[in-house]
């Protein structure tokens, strides 16, 4: 069989040239990459069905093209199965014990408001501001879910209860944000707490206690709790 190559210089009256090592190489890489050589290249899938049609063979099975092809597909379709059931046994189980980490409230814990409060000013005459900043910040979460001013559910995060509250006591939005971000850095960063973070966050509850919130807001959140 004549070249392309070859049957281009004989019909321009070249003579056949006979090139050296280097220059055949190129020749024949730039040959092997014209869209026809590439079009004929196995697919990956291709090289799955032969190697399973080569396993089978292996076994003494003889396995036809097309049945390695169907084989194949089978083979990645479990592989596949297998990847979503890992996923659903091993990785949702992380994901929500991430979120489940970043709760105000652990799991068990029926404090009342008022023994909260008792528990972070006994934690801050003790010197422990990190438990006092924690429990403080819990004692104010309680009181709004209380007052239905917002919705405690399992799984609360203090940034979504920060969020609620705002809506609800518009005037205190910062003072809120602030709070839920002192409690998350001290409770899941490890930050030390100071006896100024729990005087803030007592302040805030004393505050918070005593104020109107709007009562569209008030309502919604109890309609909620209702449902």
């Amino acid at each position: 069989m004549v070249s392309p190559l070859a049957a281009l210089l004989v019909s321009a009256g070249t003579p056949p040239l006979t090139p050296d090592g280097p220059t055949a190489q190129h020749w024949l890489r730039d040959e092997l990459a014209k869209p026809e050589y590439q079009a004929a290249k196995p697919t990956w899938f291709d090289q799955v069905a032969k190697q399973i049609a080569d396993w089978f063979a292996s076994l003494g099975v003889h396995v036809s093209g097309n049945a390695g092809w169907v084989l194949a597909g089978i083979g990645i379709a479990i592989a596949l199965a297998l990847i979503i059931g890992a996923f659903a046994v091993f990785g949702l189980p992380r994901l929500r014990r991430a979120r489940e980490a970043e709760t105000v409230f652990d799991d068990g814990d029926a404090r009342s408001v008022d023994d909260l409060r008792r528990d972070a000013d006994a934690a801050a005459a003790a010197g422990r501001y990190a438990d006092a900043v924690r429990d403080r910040f819990r004692a104010i979460a309680r009181a709004l879910g209380e007052r239905t001013i917002v919705l405690l559910l399992p799984g609360t995060t203090s940034q979504e209860l920060a969020v609620e509250a705002a809506d609800a006591l518009p005037a205190f939005d910062r003072r809120l944000h602030a709070a839920a971000g002192l409690f998350d850095a001290v409770r899941y960063l490890g930050h030390p707490a100071t006896a100024d973070d729990d005087e803030s966050l007592a302040a805030l509850d004393r505050e918070l206690a005593v104020a109107k919130p709007q009562l569209s807001m008030a309502l919604d959140a109890s309609a909620g709790g209702a449902s």
